[in-house]
């Protein structure tokens, strides 16, 4: 099957990534189409993998009660597997990804407090394989989609 999208496709992920929770008939009802036809489509995007699955997204005031980091990792590149692997580990860290540049990874990161966040950017830094790490810690956030 084409790993190509239609309009409605896009659109249907569109208004799911802005309320996982919206119901099949609100979907419908938005989309123009059968509520059966949405559910045909969700399940057809799932199958596929292109729903991989399902989130919260926390309220801002909460989310503000929580320190959030960019870590950038220099990652030695026979260890780079391993260093995945440890990192993976960390439960603070919530999201990681491979880059281009003068760093090999990145890594968002949360914590409760500062110091939290002190004691993770140091498990980090002492997993075997790491050169080096950069952080940033980020400050408010505008949107997210």
């Amino acid at each position: 099957m084409s790993s190509i999208l239609d309009s409605r496709d896009q659109r249907l992920l569109a208004l799911l990534s802005e309320n996982a929770r919206a119901s099949t008939a609100e979907l419908a009802r938005i989309l123009k189409l059968s509520r059966s036809t949405v559910q045909d489509r969700i399940n057809r995007l799932e199958n596929r993998g292109v729903i991989a699955g399902y989130t919260v997204r926390l309220d801002h005031g909460h989310a503000v009660r929580q320190v959030w980091a960019q870590v950038m990792i220099k990652a030695e590149q026979r260890s780079q597997d391993q260093v995945i692997s440890s990192i993976r580990k960390i439960e603070s860290v919530r999201a990681l990804h491979t880059t281009t540049g003068e760093f090999d990874l990145i890594a968002r990161v949360t914590a409760a407090t500062t110091e939290v966040l002190d004691g993770v950017l140091d498990a980090i830094g002492r997993l075997p394989g790491i050169e080096r790490t950069k952080t940033s810690i980020l400050l408010s956030k505008k949107f997210e989609r």
